[in-house]
Order: structure tokens, then sequence, then C-alpha cells
């Protein structure tokens, strides 16, 4: 089953909370704090997997998490990482954000790494808390929680050359012909239903990638016919073979169908109507193919194009078509060349935070505070004065009161609520 588009979420492990112990050993007087840190929670790694060519792992499986970190032990014991989860993708694996359709990762490269969701960090226990005037606090901090957010991945085929033209026009034939692939062919459209990849060895160690795109009619930007859910893999090729029905067995002008589809391809990226561009002109074993020959050879070389008679039927012709092929291929520069990142992280900007007030509360949003409220110990008086100083020297107290919140008002931050007062404690 060839599956191209996946939604998928993914968490990183929860961070191990801190351990809350005091030191108590015949001979150590004071012994003090020695509670140990919790351990980091795992990441969600995806790594390019040449062998993989479909998402249709991720139609069964969706929901990716890694290990939590262990938690934090006495003794100074601190917790173990948690393990991360490594998720094998295919080359061409596109990688967005659900959410907002930002593109976070572009996996090509067999190996290439990608941090899609970080692990959160250990939090600290009650030993890292001692200062001169509270030489033995009685908290630690819970574990932050993992990062978690939806995907949506796409696949780009990743082909040196690529087959588009109308159906039926012989595209599945060719690539049967000059490579070991096995397409579904018949006389109706829409036989292929999804992308075919065949090796086309031209020997002495010469060979390529070539694809099959199925579904290009017009209106195929729009979501006529399969083009729109298929012309993404259009984007990988070095070089486009458009091949045409010389002979219009459907009735249709070959010259005519050439104009369509480069239309279609414009209309999706303008990008692509200028991609290197051959033309197969098929069905050469027709009369009709062979009278409609030079009109239309005459107009594309006249635009630029390098047209081939062939025949599908016969196997004539392919010989110099591919060998052209090959020679643009290595000619290709891509428009940004750049070397792939061995590694890289994803993570959030960090947003500042803000005041507002809505249904007669006021609200403190801010990932930064937003995670001190997770990692806060709510039951321990110690934790919730250092919770309140923290926020007091960050400047969200005068904020409000800038804002105008007065002694009484309810500030709402995340699940916890707490009174505005002028009372440090």
């Amino acid at each position: 089953m060839f599956v191209d588009v996946a939604r998928i979420y993914v968490k990183g492990g929860d961070g191990g909370r801190g351990s809350n112990a005091v030191r108590r050993e015949k001979f150590i007087p004071m012994g003090g704090p020695w509670g140990g840190d919790g351990g980091r929670g795992g990441d969600v790694v995806f790594v390019v997997d040449p062998g993989l060519n479909t998402l249709v792992d991720f139609k069964y499986q969706k929901h990716f998490k890694a290990e939590r970190g262990e938690h934090g032990g006495p003794k100074r014991m601190h917790g173990r990482k948690g393990e991360d989860l490594v998720v094998k993708v295919p080359p061409g694996t596109v990688v967005k954000d659900d959410d907002t359709g930002e593109i976070l990762f572009d996996l090509v490269e067999p190996g290439q790494r990608a941090v899609v969701a970080r692990g959160g960090r250990g939090g600290r226990g009650n030993m890292r808390f001692a200062t001169p005037t509270n030489k033995c606090p009685t908290f630690y901090e819970k574990g932050e929680p993992g990062e978690e957010r939806w995907l949506l991945l796409e696949l780009k085929v990743v082909a040196d050359a690529g087959l588009v033209g109308f159906p039926n026009a012989g595209k599945s034939t060719f690539l049967s012909a000059v490579s070991a692939a096995r397409p579904k062919i018949a006389n109706y459209p829409f036989t292929t239903l999804s992308p075919v990849l065949g090796v086309v060895d031209l020997g002495e160690g010469r060979s390529f990638v070539i694809a099959d795109i199925p579904g290009l009619i017009e209106g195929a930007h729009q979501g006529v016919g399969l083009g729109h859910e298929f012309l993404r893999h259009v984007e990988r090729t070095k070089v486009l073979i458009h091949v045409l029905d010389g002979a219009g067995t459907e009735g249709r002008d070959p010259l005519s169908d050439f104009d369509v589809i480069q239309q279609e391809l414009r209309a999706y990226n303008p990008e692509l109507a200028e991609r290197p561009t051959l033309v197969a002109f098929n069905k050469m074993d027709l009369p009709d193919a062979r009278e409609n020959l030079p009109r239309v050879r005459a107009a594309l070389e006249a635009r630029g194009y390098r047209v081939f008679p062939i025949s599908g039927a016969t196997r004539e012709g392919f010989r110099p078509l591919l060998e052209a092929a090959y020679d643009l291929i290595r000619q290709w520069v891509p428009p940004e060349p750049a070397a792939p990142e061995a590694e890289k992280v994803y993570r959030p900007k960090e947003d500042e935070w803000r005041v507002y007030r809505y249904g007669g509360i006021w609200h403190v949003a801010g990932r930064d505070i937003e995670r001190l409220v997770a990692m806060t110990m709510w039951e321990n008086d110690e934790a919730v004065q250092r919770f309140m100083r923290i926020l007091k020297a960050k400047g969200v107290e005068q904020a409000l009161r800038d804002a105008g919140a007065q002694d009484g008002d309810t500030v709402r931050i995340c699940d916890i609520e707490f009174v505005l007062t002028d009372d440090p404690e």
C-alpha cells in the first residue's frame, strides 16, 4: 500500500522529578539536603531509512511517545535519562507542524536525523536549593513535561526523472520497458493510482531512478483527477520526461496536451515549468502519430524542447531518450545547494509572557512561566513562595499592577489560581 500523507502525534518523555531527602548518618551532624535530580526525558527522533518508500506504517500507529526520565533518589542519586524513541521514515519525508503548516524538516539523505519532540529536563532535587539562609530546603522540582505536537508528514518520492502526461499516454508502459518496475497497465484512465519507481540501467555504471507520476489532467493543481495528491512528487525530480500520446487515441491533440500539463505544473509550482524537460512522442507504431510528429516536433523545438519519437509497443527510440535524460541529470544543479545537517533539533520559539483580563480573571501566559508552573511542587509552602518570588523578579506582578489589577483580584496561570496581594508570603 502506498501512503504519502500521514498525521501523527509525537511527545517527548517527561523529565523525572527531583528528590526531597535529608542526609541522616551517624557521626555526620547536620547532614543537610541530599536529594538527587531527576533524569531528562527521551527525545522523539526521526531517522531516514533508505529501505522505506511509503508512510504506510503511520497509517496504523499514530502516537509516538518517548520514555520519561527516572526520578531522582536520596544520597544525591540522579535519575536515568529516558531512552530516545527512534522512528524510521522514508527518504523524501517533509515534516510540518499540523497547526501552523510550517515546514520543520525536509528529510532526504539516508541516515539524516531530526529531533521532532524534545524530552523535558529533569527536576532538581532539594540539595540544589540550599542557601546560606535556607540550609535544608524541603522541596524539589517536578520534571518538565516533554514537548508534544501533532505533525503532518508528506512524502515526496526521491527520483532523478519523472514521467508526466495525460492518462493512457503510455507512461507505465514506458517505465516497464526501461526498468524492472512492473506497474499495472490497462487501457483505461487512472490505471496507475500511486507513483511507481524504477531504476534505469544504461550500462557502464550509469543508472538513474525514474518515477511514473499518475493523475495529471486539466485542473490537477485544484484537485481534479489524482494530480493534486501526487503533484508534490514531481518537485523532487531533476528532469521531467513528458510522454505524449502522439496518435491522439483519446481524441485530444498532442500539442494541446503538452500545453495543458505544462500549465498545471506552473500553477502548482512555477519552478516546475522551468525544470529541464524532454518530450517523448509516444505511439509511433500508429499512423496518426507519424502524421502528427512533424507538426508537433516543429512547434516544440521552436520553444526549446527536444522531441524523441518512441513506441511503447515496439520498444523503439528509447535509448536516445534515456541517454539525453542521463546527461541532463548529470548537469542538474540544485537551486540552493547545501549539505544536509547531520542532526537538527526543532525548538519552538520562546514566546514572551503577557498578561490579559478575561472573564473577570487576570491571566498570565508564556512558555517559560507555564513550564515553571508545571515544575513547581504546589503542596509545599516553600516551593510556592519560591514561585511567587520568581514571578516578582520577572516583573509579572508589576505588569499586572500596570494593567489595572488590584489587591484581591484573581490571577490564573495554567490551572493555578491565586489572589494578588502585597503580602510577600
